[in-house]
């Protein structure tokens, strides 16, 4: 068995905590809106471009039959529509309405994660930070 360097382990650690008190604010962020976290989150994935099921579903990390059904609710309540994909015309693309687009501000805005921690963190190491999560991200950016 390989034993973890004690330096990456506390990294993980960290990132590990980060992600699950994100994960919370984000849902009751969204909850304080009517959506659930899911919802919120596949919102923002098309609020930045409209984008097929499939991709959603890497996205999200789910199966594409529960994209289908969150893209099922959300379209119910006028929150994105379904379009056809110029490319390629077998390929619905999922796109916000403009309430959709207006409700996921609304969700960002209410997101209080780390926004008194980044406060606390000057110009300089702000960029610092962005540019280290950048790097681990890599290509597997989604």
């Amino acid at each position: 068995m390989t034993r973890r360097d004690p330096l990456d382990l506390e990294v993980i650690t960290a990132l590990g905590e980060l992600t699950t008190r994100f994960f919370g604010d984000y849902d009751a962020a969204a909850g304080a809106h009517g959506l659930s976290g899911a919802q919120a989150r596949l919102l923002a994935l098309v609020v930045t471009e409209p984008r097929p099921m499939s991709r959603l579903a890497t996205g999200l990390r789910c199966e594409p039959s529960n994209v289908t059904g969150l893209v099922d609710r959300l379209e119910s309540r006028g929150l994105v529509e379904r379009r056809i994909d110029p490319q390629d015309r077998r390929v619905k693309l999922i796109a916000p309405t403009e309430a959709g687009s207006e409700l996921s501000a609304r969700v960002w805005a209410d997101l209080n994660f780390a926004a008194e921690p980044l406060r606390g963190l000057e110009q300089p190491e702000r960029i610092q930070l962005r540019d280290l999560l950048r790097k681990m991200r890599g290509s597997r950016a989604e």
